[in-house]
């Protein structure tokens, strides 16, 4: 694993204080709010800036604040439930995959321009490198998701003994929990390029986690439990 740089070199070089630019990353990734909206919100705190200041931070901060988090986080059950829901980026439909266990905890996301076997398979490394491989998967119908699973298993990449079935009753945990997300997507009106949707993505679906309370806080042995002491704690741990 990479080294995580301090968190005063994190924000060096920075025109703004480090709680300030955690404070609107984190708000903007949470809430229905715009750039814009964070910009008269700080107007009023006496702060002036400009949206794509804001913006920057998102791109910028957003892979950052999920790598450290990381550290912390929980497994997951071995029961995946996976389905697709779609993001439009420049006008355009896109896909992102996603999976979360039986509890509803987050397993893991994955944006993708195609929906094939390949992307399935993607999806299904990206998840079982930081998971672990599954005991069980549930899919919808869906044939290219149900070849990657079959053909994963003949290469060795899954268990062959992994259960594979198709429920749409089951299914519908995970497609409930697609609206977690593109709940906070949908305000933005589109992506206009994949790379930023996907770093976007990536801090959205960090703050449903967090929401969730998949990650392991003990070690930190916090002092305070309100949302700024636990960001500072992660950042600097």
């Amino acid at each position: 694993m990479a080294r995580l740089p301090g968190v005063d070199e994190l924000f060096e070089g920075r025109h703004f204080d480090r709680e300030i630019i955690v404070l609107c990353v984190r708000w903007y990734l949470r809430f229905k709010l715009s750039f814009r909206d964070l910009v008269e919100m700080m107007a009023e705190r006496g702060l002036s800036m400009a949206h794509t200041t804001i913006m920057r931070w998102v791109h910028h901060y957003a892979p950052e604040f999920e790598r450290r988090w990381n550290q912390f986080a929980r497994s997951v059950g071995p029961s995946w439930r996976v389905d697709e829901t779609y993001v439009k980026i420049r006008g355009k439909w896109v896909y992102l995959y996603r999976a979360v266990d039986r509890d509803g905890k987050t397993v893991d996301f994955r944006l993708s321009t195609r929906r094939d076997v390949t992307a399935a398979k993607a999806f299904f490394c990206k998840a079982i490198k930081v998971q672990g491989a599954p005991r069980t998967i549930t899919l919808d119908g869906y044939a290219a998701s149900h070849r990657a699973v079959r053909d994963m298993q003949a290469g060795g990449q899954l268990p062959a003994d992994t259960k594979l079935r198709s429920s749409k009753y089951l299914n519908n945990l995970i497609e409930q929990d697609h609206r977690g997300v593109k709940l906070r997507i949908d305000p933005m009106l589109g992506f206009k390029r994949f790379e930023t949707a996907a770093i976007t993505i990536s801090g959205i679906e960090l703050l449903h986690r967090i929401h969730k309370g998949q990650f392991n806080l003990r070690r930190l042995r916090l002092k305070g439990r309100s949302a700024p002491a636990i960001w500072n704690a992660v950042l600097a741990a």
